[in-house]
């Protein structure tokens, strides 16, 4: 089914979150208190002298730093089973270096996240040509996809919430795509230190879409070493293999009895080095679960992560049908993160909730068109909880 034709309302309609096998969740409880307004101040100037503004809230015992180049999170700061608060995602603490070497680094994620062959696809008889920049094919919307961008931002609150509506016009043409896609992103954190992601988009003409988030998580603390005691939980079934390139073969592969299986949780290190031919060709993890819940209309919980010695744990719902998991193969020990400590192999994480990469050319893939009248519509809610 294409985008315009399946039930996607999850977005600004969804009151809460339906209980999967993942639990309850660990939420915080309501601190009773207003959200807070969020506060601007600058963060530095893009070449062609355009401001960049980075955006700070608070609520319910989560601090999210946000910067309107990108719609990037910087940080996301939460406490331990002790009560102490750390930031726990990837970050720098100056826009040169995201302008100028970020591996989407907190990046929202557009036209399209994730891979294209050859950055091709054929919609309504019509063959398309994209941005390629990652060898011969398209990653994460082409050379300038939407995390390279600077975003409209308007700050609100609305009772025991506060948070941000980041607008941004992708024009027709713009990377390959067809069609002027008007973009709104809100970012919300909740009474409860929820932090949610709502993504709405319209176009003019047939298009392709698959939003997401690109953070990079350590739950023990941004830079502070390895994930590999991490432990995750990943409600999936199955798989998308790759090819040499990383990019779907079609198939649907079961986990089961694989490195791939998360269905019980445990540490992401226990079979990294298994010597799957998967994991080979891509240094680790940088695959898409098949999510078993499918397309729903409300966010269902699909992730479990927890770190053992600060005892956070991260849980991720969605209405989105596939989830990418990157276990940082590339980081190389050449970026410096917030802290001042660079970032080696395997130090973060992203957890990113999507349709599967180079959708519009497996047709037994769920569709990403999106047609004139129809709203895109996705939801994905991050808990915490120690």
């Amino acid at each position: 089914m294409e985008l315009n034709r399946r039930t996607v309302i999850a977005g600004a309609a969804a009151a809460g979150l339906a209980t999967t096998a993942l639990g309850t969740g660990t939420a915080r409880a309501s601190t009773g208190h207003g959200g807070r307004k969020p506060v601007r101040e600058p963060f530095g100037r893009l070449a062609d002298g355009t401001r960049v503004h980075r955006w700070s809230l608070e609520n319910g015992g989560t601090r999210l730093k946000v910067l309107s180049y990108g719609g990037i999170v910087q940080t996301l700061e939460i406490p331990d089973r002790h009560g102490r608060p750390a930031n726990v995602v990837a970050g720098f603490d100056n826009l040169d270096d995201y302008v100028a070497k970020s591996p989407y680094f907190g990046a929202l994620i557009g036209r399209y996240g994730n891979r294209i062959g050859k950055g091709r696809f054929t919609l309504d008889g019509k063959e398309y040509q994209l941005s390629v920049n990652d060898g011969v094919n398209s990653l994460h919307g082409g050379a300038k996809g939407f995390d390279k961008h600077v975003w409209d931002v308007e700050p609100f609150t609305d009772g025991p919430d506060a948070g941000l509506h980041l607008h941004y016009t992708s024009i027709d043409g713009e990377m390959g795509y067809p069609g002027t896609l008007r973009v709104r992103v809100t970012y919300t954190l909740n009474g409860r230190g929820e932090w949610r992601i709502d993504y709405e988009a319209t176009t003019d003409k047939p298009t392709i879409v698959n939003l997401t988030s690109h953070v990079y998580w350590n739950l023990a603390g941004e830079g502070s070493g390895s994930i590999e005691d991490h432990e995750l939980r990943i409600a999936a079934s199955r798989y998308t293999p790759t090819d040499a390139g990383l990019i779907p073969t079609g198939e649907l592969a079961a986990v089961a009895g694989t490195p791939f299986d998360f269905r019980h949780a445990k540490p992401v290190g226990r079979d990294l080095r298994a010597g799957h031919v998967q994991q080979v060709q891509a240094k680790g993890f940088d695959h898409n679960w098949v999510l078993d819940k499918g397309v729903t209309e409300r966010p269902e919980r699909v992730v479990r992560l927890r770190e053992p010695r600060s005892g956070r744990v991260l849980e991720i719902a969605t209405d989105q049908p596939g989830l990418q998991f990157y276990s940082g193969n590339f980081l190389d020990g050449t970026l410096v993160g917030t802290g001042g400590r660079a970032y080696r192999q395997g130090d973060a994480l992203a957890l990113e909730t999507q349709h599967f990469p180079d959708s519009p050319n497996h047709g037994g893939f769920p569709s990403t068109v999106l047609r004139p009248g129809a709203v895109y519509r996705s939801t994905t809610v991050h808990s915490f909880g120690a």
